[in-house]
């Protein structure tokens, strides 16, 4: 027997070994009452945002074009990181009177029904947005409703919609430095229909998938309770993000809203922690005070960085020096939705000018592939899922309470282990709560670790581990396992999460591969048998997307292998009819 032929004999047991591993949790979640609890209305955001992570983009910043078109080229390589929403800045034209810096805020909007020109056409914008979505990602974009720039439109046909001082003229906000716009004045409700209007355009002639509204604070509640449901009510999908805090927001029928108390405007759990005021016993008590504060399907969203706090505040480089992977990471694994700024990934250490042109330097992605991992995680674990009150972080006591925060998260026979090091100091410890045993993959470098409650764990200063279970029974098994696995995550091929996941009745299956080769897809049940094969034949290097049907198929877990010559990866997907 061939060296190559007993690799795929090694393969083919691993493979059903592993299959076999998956039947505890199967039939438990393809009926999971938790799923149903915040799915049953197929047309809410959850059906589609409980997995995701977020990617957002400053496009002026972003390549030298500085355009829809620029960005287009770079959608590989974006999916290949893995985000699942796309939130632009915001895309309106930009005003020119009282306009801050060479190219303007681009939260002066000149226009709500316009593109800014440097970025392109409104054609072209509808062309890109229809790509994204095509590759199996969801789009939102920034809306200002608080104020518009001086010279807006609005300001000539309805100037009775702003407020104004006693001499009659327009004011910047109140309370604010904010002087290239101009307050608007909700009190008027020809405003409120316009700007309701003003966004179902974009939903409906665009296509985008939902907001990241600005400054809510600054609009009054009232109008929030109006425009969400008018919104809703044409496409109950669309996700809504709040820029702000507080749990009113969700009352107000917003998604997902900032977590100010993880980090914000130099406030927050990490600046303290960075500071050496707060420790690992104090973080247990953020999470704890956000597991109370949101509930029932409300997402937080969690960042290291975004446009605000690289240009006022400064990178995570600057603002956490050895901290920021370890907060970077931890970010994707409590509680919430990631959030990933452009340049990121590359490590920027930079902040960009907010005014003017200032380009992102891309190098040599140092922080890439932790995000890459994080994100396929949080897509395809259920521990990681957004909007479930049964897999929130449970804390494990350790013999170093105040520098380890540990932790687990379950869901439907996932299991993730987290263990951070806060503090400045190598530790040493051990679990003294019930350390869930088995065996894990550690999600960084692979390596197969079997844990046990007598198990000593060394962390250096701001070291991690983030272990996700993997169900094995021997160690003979583990060392196949560990094979497969190594073969599945290097080389030529990189498969992307199947999406929509779950889905019914049909999902597509993308991949990147590096050099041309002969493309097999099959997919199997839970109990190793072949249930459907489709050879795709010879494709050329780059980005690749099918369709798979199964119209005629049962619902449950089945195993997506995707072959590019010898070289393989595998997923699993849920049909849910």
């Amino acid at each position: 027997m061939t060296n190559k032929m007993i690799q795929i004999s090694i393969l083919r047991q691993a493979f059903f070994v592993s299959l076999m591993s998956l039947i505890s949790w199967v039939y438990v979640y393809a009926q999971s009452p938790s799923v149903a609890q915040n799915s049953s209305d197929a047309q809410t955001h959850h059906m589609w945002s409980y997995n995701l992570g977020m990617y957002e983009v400053n496009l002026r910043h972003y390549y030298q074009e500085g355009d829809f078109a620029g960005f287009a080229k770079d959608l590989d390589r974006i999916d290949s990181l893995g985000p699942g929403i796309i939130w632009f800045m915001p895309v309106h034209s930009i005003g020119e009177f009282n306009r801050l810096g060479s190219l303007g805020s681009p939260y002066s909007v000149k226009d709500y029904y316009t593109v800014n020109p440097d970025y392109g056409s409104l054609e072209e914008f509808k062309d890109l947005v229809s790509e994204i979505k095509r590759r199996d990602k969801y789009v939102i974009i920034d809306w200002v409703a608080n104020h518009t720039a001086w010279d807006n439109v609005l300001t000539e046909t309805n100037p009775e919609w702003y407020v104004t001082n006693s001499n009659g003229d327009f004011i910047p906000p109140p309370g604010t430095n904010w002087s290239d716009v101009i307050e608007l004045d909700f009190d008027q409700q020809g405003l409120r229909d316009y700007m309701i209007k003003a966004m179902l355009f974009w939903v409906d002639s665009v296509g985008v998938d939902g907001f990241r509204f600005d400054a809510v604070d600054f609009v009054p509640d009232d109008f929030w309770e109006e425009a969400i449901p008018a919104l809703k009510q044409t496409r109950p999908d669309l996700f809504f993000l709040a820029e702000g805090p507080g749990e009113h927001l969700m009352d107000l029928g917003f998604d997902m809203n900032y977590s100010w108390d993880f980090y914000g405007f130099g406030g927050g759990i990490l600046p303290r922690i960075t500071q050496g005021i707060a420790d690992a016993n104090s973080f247990r008590s953020f999470v704890n005070q956000e597991q109370n504060n949101y509930s029932n399907g409300a997402y937080r969203l969690y960042f290291v960085s975004n446009h605000d706090e690289n240009a006022w505040e400064g990178t995570p480089a600057q603002l956490f020096g050895p901290r920021a992977v370890n907060f970077s990471v931890l970010s994707h694994v409590i509680n919430g939705m990631p959030l990933v700024y452009n340049g990121e990934e590359a490590g920027m250490n930079k902040q960009l000018a907010f005014f003017d042109k200032d380009l992102i330097p891309w190098r040599d992605y140092p922080m890439f592939d932790y995000y890459r991992r994080l994100f396929d995680l949080k897509r395809r674990n259920a521990a990681l899922w957004n909007g479930f009150d049964e897999n929130e972080a449970q804390r494990i006591k350790t013999t170093q309470n105040s520098p380890i925060y540990a932790f687990k998260r379950e869901k439907d026979g996932d299991r993730i282990v987290g263990l951070f090091n806060l503090s400045n100091q190598a530790v040493s410890f051990q679990a003294t709560d019930e350390l869930p045993e088995g065996t894990y993959r550690n999600v960084f470098t692979d390596e197969l670790i079997g844990l046990s409650q007598d198990y000593e764990f060394s962390l250096g200063d701001w070291e991690f581990l983030v272990l996700e279970l993997v169900n094995q029974s021997s160690s003979e098994s583990i060392g196949e396992l560990e094979l497969i696995h190594n073969l599945q995550t290097h080389g030529n091929l990189q498969l992307n999460p199947a999406y929509p996941n779950p889905f019914n009745p049909s999902t597509n299956v993308s991949f990147v591969i590096e050099t041309a080769a002969d493309i097999r897809i099959q997919v199997w049940d839970i109990m190793g048998r072949l249930i459907t094969e489709q050879q795709v034949g010879n494709r050329d290097s780059g980005y690749h997307s099918f369709p798979l049907e199964a119209y005629d198929w049962p619902s449950g877990v089945y195993i997506l292998r995707v072959w590019a010559g010898y070289e393989f990866q595998q997923n699993r997907i849920t049909l849910m009819k």
